[in-house]
């Protein structure tokens, strides 16, 4: 493993971490979206993960390897919400629960933080390394 793969690693987390956090924050802004220009109501994204090998021996890292949608929906009974059907009054609403994006979106933002200071601990023992060997 070489010296600058924690380096390769971490950065490679907080690529893939930074990508999560704005999907989660993009299912959070339409919580409540009933019309998405494709039609129907939004639908949650969800982020899936894949372990990489960043070069030959140079030590493993992370990539956003999937981005899946949920395709379930809730019906609420609305006859004047304008997206309402009209024989029924049922309007289609994302099945997402704010609770769920918000403990999805701390968990990333730990993640990020937790590579952050990797790389900055990482940075520190690079540099003290320079010195002793000066």
């Amino acid at each position: 493993m070489s010296g600058f793969s924690l380096l390769r690693i971490a950065g490679s987390a907080l690529t893939a971490q930074r990508f999560r956090m704005d999907v989660i924050s993009s299912n959070i802004a339409n919580l409540e979206t009933t019309r998405t220009p494709e039609g129907g109501p939004y639908h949650r994204k969800i982020v899936s993960f894949q372990s990489m090998m960043v070069g030959e021996n140079q030590g493993q890292g992370v990539k956003v390897a999937q981005l899946t949608e949920d395709p379930s929906e809730r019906l609420v009974y609305d006859p004047s919400h304008p997206d309402a059907d009209p024989e029924t009054g049922m309007v289609h609403y994302p099945d997402m629960d704010l609770i769920t994006e918000l403990t999805d979106l701390m968990s990333a933002q730990r993640s990020f933080e937790m590579n952050s200071n990797a790389i900055a601990i990482a940075r520190q023992v690079y540099t003290k390394s320079m010195e002793i060997g000066r």
